[in-house]
């Protein structure tokens, strides 16, 4: 999942009104930020597999320190003490965590059986959605525009920065979304690590949009 994972980070917002976007995009997307430095490492790996499912050619027969579930909820635990450490918000320490380990059970949705519970474990989780490419675009698409309506909600742009600084990252998000569903395989896997390094820069785009936004203040 990619534009799914986002929509909750939108929609996070809402239950968490203090915690910047930029450190919520951080939470949902922290195992797939995390998990190209691990395949730099060698620590990690994944085939590229044209066919294995229809969404993707991606074949992640090998990633338990990112995305089994035990992996994902240590993460989770992490981000959440962190950001409390920081910023003394337990709603939104509870927030942050809980986007972290969101990842997971989108993932679970949309992977075909390779997600393991526990590291060195034999269970692989995953209901393969991806096996439908339109079940797919329908189910990422709603989650995505779910949020951003929770999102458009609890802020309001403070100026035009704020405005169309959002809306150009959804475009974005959109067009890469569409390049990922019909665009060529990956030339390698050095190629899609490095690649996938540049999706930090949505956590700082997060950050930048929020500093031009403010809460919607409720009338009582």
């Amino acid at each position: 999942m990619f534009i799914g994972h986002f929509g909750v980070g939108l929609a996070a917002r809402k239950f968490a009104p203090k915690t910047s976007l930029g450190t919520l995009f951080l939470s949902v997307q922290l195992v797939d930020l995390l998990w190209p430095m691990f395949l730099l490492l060698g620590m990690e790996h994944v085939r590229i597999d044209v066919g294995n499912t229809v969404v993707t050619p991606l074949d992640f027969y090998d990633y338990p320190i990112t995305h089994s579930l035990v992996g994902v909820l240590a993460w989770a635990v992490m981000l959440g003490l962190v950001y409390f450490g920081f910023q003394r918000y337990p709603r939104g320490a509870w927030v942050v965590g809980t986007g972290v380990l969101s990842h997971w059970v989108l993932d679970a949705i949309s992977h075909r059986p390779d997600l393991l519970l526990v590291p060195g474990g034999r269970t692989r989780v995953g209901l393969g959605l991806w096996n439908s490419l339109s079940a797919t675009v329908v189910v990422e698409g709603a989650i995505l525009f779910g949020g951003l309506v929770l999102y458009l909600q609890s802020t309001t742009a403070r100026d035009r920065t704020g405005r169309y600084a959002l809306w150009a990252l959804i475009a974005l998000l959109v067009v890469l979304y569409v390049g990922n569903l019909w665009g060529p395989s990956p030339p390698g896997v050095n190629v899609l690590a490095i690649a996938g390094l540049a999706a930090w820069l949505f956590v700082a785009w997060g950050y930048w949009i929020d500093r031009h936004r403010e809460l919607v203040r409720r009338e009582r």
